[in-house]
């Protein structure tokens, strides 16, 4: 099907045949994933928006999408204005927006596998108070006009060895039966395909960026467990390292498994878990305790084999980093080096360590005003060279099986002008106060963001994203349930207290439109400190990423003696963890890059 304007009309066509007046498109899968397989980019296919995050609706007469500030300058370049309305979350949401457009006795589908249970709620009270209906349809619209739709991948799970889970499956499992009996529950359903990855200490192939395996799993009170993934995706080496109390099933019988848990009492976790999933278990008869996964925080709070794992990580990634870094102060000048040559290179280097699995992300590779673009994504259309007296953001990552890197250098190609160099000390200002924050026990990263934005704001300037969030163990490069972001609007779970063992990022940012952004990105882990006469537990954050920041564009008139102090300290520790692996002309580069300000 050529264009995405045959392709909506197709959807028309469809959703009067089967007598709906409308239809939404999430950009998720069956377990609420961020990053999806290529068999679920059914928005991208529909739309052409190929963000991270977004919607659509689909009505007999008009189409929106809805996206957040990341991707306000995206969605319009790659979605076809005269086909769709373009809508700004949380300004307006999906429920809101059928509230408002929706015709009286409008029946508007949605799929059951692909939103949460208080989705369904808020859409379908939005519609009652319209006179209209949301019908959950049993099979999905967008895939029956799809007529190239690819399949599920078929990659095979592997094990993640003890020595770098940190602790076995058994003992996670004998743990989370230990908190399902005292909830008085029999079993809970784990369907992020994180959580699963992490209960089992298995890793998959099938989520690009993310290494895991499409599957679901209960598991019981008893610390066995029931494991549906395809048979076919099972190797000797991971049926023998699951065991005798992980029984398995083919994928497609989770549903029908669910449907014979009547009178069970069975955790279910209202944001993790789809509606459908709900809906199964309410039919069967059985007892829901909506909980959230008992996954969730253990995987969040690292052990010190996934901290070791990290660090490892990081040091290597940082070199690879670096080496890109001097590979761009050479070449760049000389014109010639485009986003796509630039994001080429840095993969290069990543490849080169011998340990790379996946970027952990698609790379933000922007130069000048694509730089602007929160969360740009390169293509052969919006290449850029990068120019003389310009900045450039790079924003990476890599998948290693030791840890999860995530980092943003943004670089000075030429001479920055004076008003770049002036944001770019107000982002690393807060970087740095984030980066120095001594807190007490159960602060919420909500209540740390503000340290990042706070000498933005004072010149009337500020970021349309998150400062930070969590960051797994080789698993996804955006983890639950710790952010460090304003709570409510579009930054939901700023508000979960930091606990020692989190990973999360600090990156704060500037963005101008049409000319030049800024974003400074470490990762941090949190852990005890000591304050004289603290009369509470105090927590701080350890920095865990090595790497170059550009001294050119830090205006040192602004920094104070102690901003100064941290950034000397910094530069020596990444001479300490970066230096020894570089060597010739990259190593006298970096020695420069690194030295005291």
């Amino acid at each position: 099907m050529s264009s995405h304007t045959d392709r909506l009309a197709a959807l028309r066509d469809e959703l009067a045949r089967r007598r709906l007046d409308g239809f939404v498109v999430p950009l998720t899968d069956e377990h609420m994933s961020e990053y999806v397989g290529a068999y679920a980019q059914r928005l991208a296919w529909l739309t052409g928006f190929e963000g991270s995050a977004g919607s659509a609706v689909v009505l007999p007469a008009e189409a929106a999408i809805f996206t957040d500030g990341r991707y306000t300058l995206q969605v319009r370049e790659q979605v076809d204005g005269t086909n769709w309305s373009y809508q700004s979350v949380p300004q307006t949401s999906v429920a809101q927006w059928l509230g408002e457009h929706a015709k009286e006795g409008a029946r508007i589908g949605y799929d059951p596998w692909l939103h949460t249970r208080g989705w369904v709620i808020q859409a379908a009270k939005a519609l009652r108070a319209k006179g209209a209906e949301l019908i959950a349809v049993e099979t999905n619209p967008v895939d029956a006009v799809w007529p190239d739709k690819p399949l599920p991948s078929a990659a095979r799970l592997v094990v993640q060895p003890d020595d770098l889970a940190g602790k076995n499956s058994v003992e996670k499992r004998a743990e989370m039966a230990d908190w399902l009996t005292a909830q008085g529950a029999d079993a809970a359903v784990l369907s992020a395909l994180d959580s699963i990855a992490w209960t089992f200490n298995v890793r998959g192939a099938d989520v690009d960026r993310t290494p895991v395996a499409l599957a679901y799993a209960l598991v019981g009170a008893d610390g066995t467990a029931d494991l549906f993934v395809a048979p076919d995706k099972l190797t000797d080496e991971v049926r023998q390292h699951l065991g005798n109390a992980v029984r398995l099933h083919p994928r497609h019988a989770f549903a029908d498994y669910l449907s014979a848990l009547g009178g069970k009492r069975i955790v279910a976790d209202p944001d993790r878990a789809v509606a459908a999933i709900f809906g199964t278990l309410e039919q069967a008869g059985a007892r829901i305790l909506p909980l959230r996964d008992p996954a969730v925080l253990p995987k969040a709070i690292k052990n010190g084999a996934e901290m070791a794992g990290h660090r490892a990580a990081q040091a290597r990634d940082g070199a690879a980093l670096s080496r890109f870094l001097h590979w761009l102060s050479v070449e760049a000048p000389k014109g010639g080096v485009t986003e796509i040559s630039a994001q080429e290179k840095l993969l290069s280097f990543r490849e080169e360590t011998g340990r790379l699995r996946d970027l952990s992300f698609d790379t933000i590779s922007g130069a000048g005003p694509n730089g602007a673009v929160v969360h740009y994504r390169v293509s052969e259309e919006s290449n850029r060279p990068l120019e003389i007296d310009s900045l450039y953001l790079v924003d990476s990552g890599g998948q290693y099986q030791d840890g999860t890197t995530d980092v943003t250098r943004t670089v000075a190609i030429g001479t920055p002008t004076a008003e770049m160099r002036d944001r770019f000390t107000r982002v690393l200002k807060g970087h740095i106060a984030l980066a120095t924050a001594i807190f007490p026990e159960g602060t919420r990263g909500g209540q740390l963001d503000t340290l990042a934005r706070q000498f933005l704001w004072a010149a009337g300037l500020d970021y349309a994203h998150g400062t930070g969030h969590g960051v797994g163990a080789f698993l996804a490069v955006h983890e639950g349930p710790q952010r460090i972001a304003p709570v409510g609007g579009a930054f939901v779970g700023g508000d979960e207290p930091l606990q020692a063992g989190m990973i999360l990022s600090n990156e704060p940012g500037y963005y101008k439109t049409g000319e030049y952004g800024i974003r400074i990105e470490n990762l941090v882990l949190v852990g005890p400190r000591e304050a004289p006469g603290a009369e509470k537990k105090i927590l701080g954050f350890e920095t865990l990423t090595f790497a170059p920041i550009d001294r050119a564009l830090i205006d040192l008139d602004l920094l104070t003696p102690a901003e100064r102090a941290w950034m000397d300290a910094y530069h020596a520790k990444v001479a300490e963890v970066v230096g020894p692996q570089l060597e010739g002309a990259a190593a006298e580069w970096f020695s420069r890059a690194v030295a005291p300000l």
